[in-house]
């Protein structure tokens, strides 16, 4: 163990970071905080702290009492009423916002469209009376399986203005885990397309809802045209009286409909996330909280002057990310922002900064795995395009790397935009540790410190405090947005998240707190390696390796090892004409080791092209593990491209070990 003075922390710190990047005196002098005050305020009166970012929000009743902890469950701005659709939209047309550019939205193969505030809560209105003609009360969940287009946010703020729940299923998913979500909400109306475009070709979604509803509860699916006659083989079928297209019911639409009046712990919506057993689980969002914290994180983490900005999140609204970042949280806030249906490499691999420069976007919130993407294909693409207008630049979605970290704030940031790391996770609804970016001192590869109202810890096994070192990271009080449970299922809900450490949350991830206090995520505790007796993160070692200018992108897992217990193996993606020539392999290992230490040597270091990755960006490391142990794969059908594992196996077998 580390000798970090902090006896029975659980995951050794290797990796040290000591490069420090301050917000420049520029970006400072116009940020919306720029000292501690928000800070203080928390740590005064953390409720008093909380009501008032409360009232940015527009409530037809205030509420009566602004938190009810009885842990693990929590209600905040109970007996308040409000609606998330008025707040995201009706509120800033009748503020004389309605002009204002809610979204600019592209196709993958070029088409654009611009819709403002007035026209976005017309298409909101118009579709909530479509989903009352269908039955559809408040309370009913309805299920969505759609691609990037803006008739995804329509449906989701026509169900929260009409109160009933929705369930969006990422367009990536296979047939079995939409049903999967269907049948564990209880959807009885599905919201999709005939199909969407990635990197060129037709995903036909459509047929993925048919497989999906059969045999359930499901009477309606109501179908956007975006294929239309391009889909392969013509128009996709549709069932007489079940299937409905989007546009023919839209076209006879009312064009008014009042908001229902919301309690602030109505269910907003559930978004199922993978658990260790096959059934996914459903977190429960309520509205009043979670709209609170959406809107407060998104206009001060990414320091959102709304009247000036053009702000890109490049997430799926499938995931949780999209939810808070694409659709609540910038809407609540007048916002204008970029939706991309596509790729980052169609139809070339400068697509993003051709459209950072077009549409001359201030703010990109984007993913680790994508700024490693970028690395791995050089600054080529980027010299093509003025990227001047980014002020700011946003990271999620995992730990980055301290060198990602670098060229992200360098090479795409012309190395004076702020780069704020945020960490956070479905279960949360919102980010929870992060720069604040006219005030924070940032360390690349670090979250740095929880926000404003966030208590958060690091602990060891035994649950105390590690002042300095590595263990695990909780939560000690509850949030606004924080999750209200698993969808009907509290004792999965108390057994998750609160059993292992009593009285705090505890969802999985590691983490280690530096000697001045900062924050580092080291991954989920799963992928913990156990190196002779020494408790070491997949995190610190992809790191050091991605500190090699020849590297891009790294994944490490443990496999089985009859002397040390498991040994490190180490996937690797080379830097665009970068060779795996000249023992490249032995010399990552050493750089590893002086990096951070012997102990953590790759044992072998396999060259691949590519790493298995979902549709989402996340590198499946299960998969790795798969291939490091030489077992048959597990389930591939949520893979981007399946046969990256094949080649990868096909590479690993003819790695050398080292001796």
């Amino acid at each position: 163990m580390a000798d970090d003075g902090s006896e029975g922390a659980t995951i050794e710190e290797l990796l040290v970071e000591s490069r420090v990047f301050p917000p420049s005196p520029a970006f400072r002098s116009d940020a919306l905080v720029t000292d501690r005050s928000l800070y203080d305020q928390a740590a005064v009166d953390v409720n008093r702290f909380w009501e008032q970012q409360a009232h940015a929000l527009d409530w037809f009743r205030p509420w009566d009492t602004t938190c009810a902890w009885e842990p693990p469950f929590a209600r905040w701005f109970d007996g308040g009423t409000l609606n998330a659709s008025w707040n995201c939209l009706d509120r800033h047309v009748a503020g004389g916002l309605g002009d204002r550019v809610a979204y600019y939205w592209e196709g993958e193969s070029g088409e654009t469209r611009t819709i403002t505030y007035a026209q976005l809560l017309d298409e909101v209105q118009r579709f909530a009376n479509v989903l009352k003609s269908l039955g559809v009360r408040r309370g009913d969940r309805v299920a969505m399986y759609m691609p990037m287009i803006p008739e995804l946010p329509v449906a989701m703020l026509a169900c929260a203005r009409i109160g009933a729940p929705h369930i969006v299923v990422f367009g990536g998913f296979s047939s079995d885990a939409l049903r999967s979500r269907i049948v564990d909400s209880g959807s009885r109306v599905v919201v999709t397309a005939d199909g969407g475009w990635r990197r060129g070709a037709p995903v036909m979604l459509k047929q993925h809802v048919d497989a999906a509803i059969e045999g359930t509860d499901v009477e309606h699916a109501v179908v956007v045209r975006r294929l239309g006659d391009l889909a392969p083989g013509g128009a996709v079928a549709m069932s007489a009286g079940r299937d409905l297209w989007y546009h023919e019911l839209m076209a006879s639409a009312e064009a008014e409909c009042p908001p229902e009046h919301m309690d602030a712990e109505d269910l907003l919506f559930l978004l199922h996330t993978s658990g260790t057993t096959a059934r996914p689980k459903g977190i429960m969002h309520t509205t009043g909280g979670y709209l609170t914290q959406a809107a407060f994180t998104h206009r001060y983490v990414f320091d959102l002057h709304p009247e000036r900005d053009v702000y890109w999140c490049t997430a799926d609204i499938g995931w949780v990310t999209g939810h808070s970042y694409i659709v609540y949280g910038p809407l609540a806030n007048a916002a204008t922002s970029v939706m991309y249906e596509g790729t980052p490499d169609f139809p070339d691999k400068d697509r993003w900064w051709d459209i950072v420069e077009r549409y001359k976007v201030t703010i990109l919130y984007t993913a680790p795995t994508a700024i490693r993407t970028f690395m791995k294909w050089g600054t080529s693409y980027l010299s093509r395009h003025d990227l001047t207008s980014l002020r700011l630049l946003g990271s999620v979605g995992e730990p980055i790397n301290p060198e990602a970290w670098v060229w992200y704030w360098k090479e795409v940031g012309g190395g004076t935009c702020p780069v704020v790391d945020t960490w956070w996770q479905t279960e949360t609804g919102a980010i929870l540790i992060s720069p604040l970016p006219g005030v924070t001192d940032c360390k690349p590869g670090s979250a740095t410190f929880p926000l404003p109202g966030i208590g958060a810890e690091v602990v060891d096994d035994h649950g105390n405090p590690v002042e300095h070192g590595g263990g695990y990271l909780t939560l000690t009080q509850p949030w606004p947005a924080m999750l209200r449970g698993i969808y009907g299922d509290p004792e999965r809900y108390h057994e998750t998240y609160w059993s292992r450490f009593p009285g705090r949350y505890f969802a999985g991830d590691g983490a280690k707190i530096d000697e001045d206090g900062y924050l580092w995520l080291l991954g989920r505790v799963d992928d913990v390696m156990n190196i002779s007796g020494h408790r070491v993160s997949t995190t610190e070692v992809e790191s050091a390796l991605v500190d090699h200018p020849s590297v891009a992108e790294s994944a490490v897992v443990g496999a089985t090892d009859a002397t040390t217990g498991q040994a490190i193996v180490a996937f690797v993606t080379l830097r665009s004409g970068e060779s795996a020539g000249d023992n490249l392999g032995t010399r990552l290992r050493q750089h590893v080791a002086d990096k951070i230490g012997p102990i953590a040597r790759p044992k072998s270091i396999v060259f691949t092209d590519d790493l298995p990755k979902t549709r989402s960006g996340k590198i499946m490391r299960r998969l790795l593990r798969d291939v490091a142990e030489g077992r048959a794969l597990g389930d591939t059908t949520t893979l981007a491209d399946a046969s990256v594992v094949d080649e990868i196996r096909r590479r690993s077998q003819a790695a050398p070990a080292e001796d």
